[in-house]
């Protein structure tokens, strides 16, 4: 059989189950032969790239169907998941108290207060790389 029909092969594996060594496994290949393809073959690597992260995407169906499939079931472990993960009402949350009689912050700790709320802010809506990256600009 030609390369290019043992790679289409390992491909279609690894979009069904994204573990590499399942989908060598399937098609009677190594992990060095399959390695050795991404190194010298960029557009291979791009495919194999495409092709974990449809069989990523496909795993994480599953497991949402599934884990409605137990929510339904009133499975409240699944039902807790759920909330904590994808209701911002349910997520665990940090609360900070004291009992200093004056609330007014020091200048060192106002800013370490304006820090943490700036790195709690970017939780939602910028990346830890895109933070960064807007702080060398500073």
């Amino acid at each position: 059989m030609k390369k290019n029909k043992f790679q289409e092969l390992f491909l279609l594996e690894l979009e069904k189950v994204p573990i590499v060594q399942v989908a060598c496994e399937k098609t009677n290949l190594s992990r060095n032969t399959v390695y050795r393809w991404r190194k010298e073959d960029l557009g291979f690597a791009k495919k194999m790239d495409e092709s974990l992260s449809k069989g990523v995407a496909l795993v994480n169906d599953m497991s949402e169907t599934q884990l409605l499939t137990l929510i339904k079931e009133k499975n409240w472990p699944a039902i807790s998941f759920w909330l904590k993960h994808r209701n911002d009402n349910y997520k665990n949350k940090l609360e900070i108290t004291t009992k200093e009689d004056d609330e007014r912050l020091t200048p060192s700790q106002a800013k370490v207060v304006k820090q943490a709320l700036r790195l709690a802010a970017i939780t939602k809506s910028k990346s830890i790389n895109n933070f960064n990256k807007d702080k060398k600009h500073e």
